[in-house]
């Protein structure tokens, strides 16, 4: 049968190709370089870099501010109240309410003792601190049928004497309250020689006026 020897070759043929490629498997072993295997499963640890960190803005130094020294007749106990009276300056500058005060004390009472003058203006600030009359010194002042002196709600500008100068300084002490009016809470007054008839609480007597609430 031809079946035998066609099997025969066949084996023989692939035992020589078998070794064959087993040979040339040796060769290039020889011939090909040996390569480093790395592990793939191996982690390399990568630094993440932190953001830096924010810089807090250096706070901006307040300013040293020395205080300025306090008015000493604002802060001073006097004797008085001529010493009182005595120790204020007549300002260059006057603002406003001041003057009107200094203008009432002035055009009502400048022939008045110091009590009596000091008593005024402590009416006049009163009424502006009452609520029952206008709310500032020179409103009070030029409030209809309250002051004799101020007409068509002009305020008279008084000449510029001794007694002017002391009015001002007495306002300054009721302004600054330094002293304390013999007639406190009084609202209304009138000369000796006049009686109005009012009905009102008297509060006392200072001079040539009297003083009610």
């Amino acid at each position: 049968m031809k079946f035998l020897p066609r099997a025969a070759f066949l084996a023989a043929v692939t035992f020589c190709a078998g070794a064959i490629a087993n040979a040339a498997t040796l060769e290039m072993s020889d011939v090909l370089p040996d390569v480093e295997v790395q592990d793939i499963n191996s982690q390399e640890h990568h630094v993440v870099p932190m953001p830096p960190a924010p810089v807090a803005p250096l706070a901006k130094a307040g300013e040293i501010v020395q205080p300025l020294p306090a008015d000493e007749s604002e802060t001073a106990e006097f004797s008085s109240l001529s010493a009182a009276v005595a120790a204020q300056d007549h300002p260059e500058a006057v603002d406003r309410e001041l003057h009107c005060l200094a203008v009432g004390v002035y055009y009502e009472a400048k022939s008045e003792p110091l009590a009596g003058q000091l008593a005024v203006a402590e009416v006049i600030l009163n009424r502006a601190e009452s609520g029952r009359f206008a709310r500032s010194v020179c409103g009070v002042l030029t409030q209809r049928g309250q002051f004799s002196f101020v007409r068509g709600g002009v305020i008279p500008t008084p000449p510029e004497n001794a007694q002017w100068r002391r009015a001002m300084a007495v306002a300054q002490v009721a302004q600054k309250d330094l002293w304390d009016s013999p007639v406190e809470n009084a609202l209304y007054f009138h000369a000796r020689y006049v009686s109005p008839g009012w009905k009102r609480p008297r509060v006392g007597a200072v001079g040539n006026h009297i003083f009610y609430r």
